[in-house]
């Protein structure tokens, strides 16, 4: 029985693209225009900023009730500002920290050289796909600033299916579309809670842990088969497989 390793399964956030560290960098950029446009404090400023990402954070979207996903997004900013500072005094300000934040965090997302090198020696010898959770808008516009599109046999947004990693339905999709069985295949990604653990109810062959801050596994959660810091350590795994 062939027990070769044919395709590669990759999560995009935090695992290819630094997505934390650009929202950092967003965040600040925003925080500074709160800060002029209203003549606050930091600490006002740092509080509207901190409710933001927690609405971010809490975020489920749901398409059919009619409203964007900018439209929501823009909606945080503005609870956020009322919340913190008492009130919006110009209804376009909320708008205008969107787009900053927004744009901001597209500019920042790369895909560094090294990841790019990796990915396209990898392509040689195996199928690779892009599997990532998210609404469908805000994952494609990630994957457009990033350019990595041509890199993959396919891409996969959640947000696009009725289900999302960690379903097994979802991981089902990517087999098809690579014509591949689930133990020929290997998830690699930076979630215990999805990546892993969607890659283990789906019976991968391995699963593959990135850990930037080299955190163990928490207790009662899913172990992964291999843990590494960067994804570009990847090579060192497969070689054992």
């Amino acid at each position: 029985m062939d027990r070769s390793v044919k395709a590669i399964l990759f999560d995009l956030d935090n695992t290819l693209i630094e997505t934390s560290r650009a929202g950092e960098v967003a965040i600040q950029k925003t925080r500074e225009l709160l800060k002029t446009t209203l003549n606050l404090d930091d600490v006002t400023a740092g509080s509207i900023c901190d409710k933001f990402k927690q609405k971010l954070l809490r975020e489920s979207f749901d398409p059919s009730a009619g409203r964007s996903i900018d439209e929501v997004r823009v909606g945080h900013w503005e609870e956020s500002i009322r919340e913190a500072a008492g009130s919006c005094s110009s209804p376009s300000l909320a708008a205008e920290c969107y787009d900053l934040w927004k744009k901001s965090r597209l500019e920042v997302l790369s895909l560094s050289p090294e990841t790019c090198s990796l990915l396209k020696d990898l392509r040689r010898r195996y199928k690779l796909l892009l599997l990532t959770n998210g609404e469908a808008q805000t994952q494609r516009e990630k994957v457009e600033a990033v350019g990595c599109k041509e890199l993959f046999d396919a891409v996969v947004v959640g947000g696009e299916h009725a289900e999302q990693k960690p379903f097994v339905s979802i991981f089902k999709l990517c087999f098809d579309r690579l014509e591949v069985e689930a133990r020929d295949c290997v998830m690699v990604g930076d979630s215990l809670d999805t990546d892993i653990q969607g890659g283990f109810n789906a019976r991968v062959r391995a699963t593959v842990w990135i850990s930037s801050t080299g955190d163990a596994v928490p207790d009662g959660s899913v172990k992964p088969d291999y843990t590494i810091p960067t994804v570009l350590l990847l090579p060192d795994v497969l070689a054992q497989l």
